[in-house]
């Protein structure tokens, strides 16, 4: 007996597993996310920052990887937003995933190329914003996610978000394993978004310090930085998350950092644990679910493991 798949966007872009990639910014490489396309799942390039020509390379690497459809995630905030969308849109991308912001001036653009639009949301109103926008599906994220974060849980967030709306929607933040799926399931879920999983796999272009991190980490190794400036974001505890906390509490009587100054912030420590592992200065974003990772695997190997395990449980 196989358990039914109800998400009609899955079955138009050919998915194996009801699996998407999360989109992480810096991580979520173009040969990550066609590894998981050609697996089954759906891989997402996580774009953050990146500029125009930066999308368009790892789009190409996605390609030499799989010719299934994979997605772009793209940070609202960016500065190069607009050049980002034009090269999506050139190269023919399936399914564009959306974070930090409002994607509704880009959505009849997108859909009249054939793109599908995916917003991440960490609240049921802005889940019923994005429907009546016109969005093909939610990603409603748990705070339990790694990177930037709302403040509901996964499991209370979810079922709200399916009550709420009609469209599909896809539970992220906290599921790691075939044990989560199903419980998504449970909540009304009709897909699930992982992201901290898919760090720890053998295809995953993160530094080994980072994998080795993720691997090591237990149920309380992550905090949560930004709750008093705001931009919440979780990563794992480092010498340098943990002052960052500290410092946060004296800097709150300062004015805050304009947007480049975020940016260079961001795009920079995110980016050396990323590429260089760099524990003294780097933030490494990752999920709670971290705790519950103890070795790396193959990218065919997660999602198969994964739905294996769901389904014998769903069934």
């Amino acid at each position: 007996m196989s358990f039914k798949l109800n998400n009609p966007l899955f079955e138009k872009l050919g998915m194996k597993y009801p699996i998407i990639q999360g989109g992480m910014a810096w991580a979520g490489t173009g040969h990550l996310a066609g590894s998981v396309s050609e697996a089954g799942g759906l891989g997402i390039i996580g774009t953050g920052y990146w500029k125009a020509d930066k999308v368009r390379e790892e789009i190409h690497r996605a390609r030499e990887v799989t010719d299934k459809p994979f997605g772009v995630n793209v940070m609202l905030l960016s500065r190069h937003i607009r050049e980002v969308f034009d090269v999506v849109i050139e190269e023919g991308v399936k399914v564009v995933a959306t974070g930090a912001g409002d994607p509704s001036p880009f959505i009849d653009e997108l859909h009249s190329h054939g793109i599908l639009v995916i917003p991440v949301i960490p609240s049921v109103g802005l889940a019923k914003m994005m429907e009546k926008k016109g969005v093909d599906a939610v990603v409603a994220e748990g705070m339990e996610s790694g990177g930037h974060i709302g403040s509901l849980t996964t499991m209370t967030l979810v079922p709200q978000v399916v009550d709420a709306v009609n469209i599909p929607v896809i539970a992220a933040g906290g599921i790691g394993d075939g044990r989560g799926v199903a419980a998504a399931f449970m909540l009304g879920a009709s897909g699930v978004q992982m992201g901290t999983r898919f760090l720890a796999s053998e295809e995953s272009e993160v530094h080994e310090n980072f994998k080795n991190a993720v691997v090591k980490a237990k149920d309380i190794d992550t905090l949560v930085t930004g709750e008093i400036m705001g931009n919440r974001a979780r990563v794992l505890k480092t010498k340098m998350s943990k002052n960052f906390v500290k410092q946060e509490r004296i800097e709150i009587q300062k004015p805050k950092p304009d947007a480049d100054a975020i940016e260079d912030l961001e795009n920079g420590s995110l980016r050396r644990a990323v590429i260089d592992g760099d524990k003294a200065t780097g933030a490494f974003m990752a999920g709670q679910v971290s705790g519950l990772i103890t070795e790396l695997k193959p990218v065919a190997q997660i999602l198969e493991d994964t739905w294996s395990q769901a389904e014998d449980l769903l069934n």
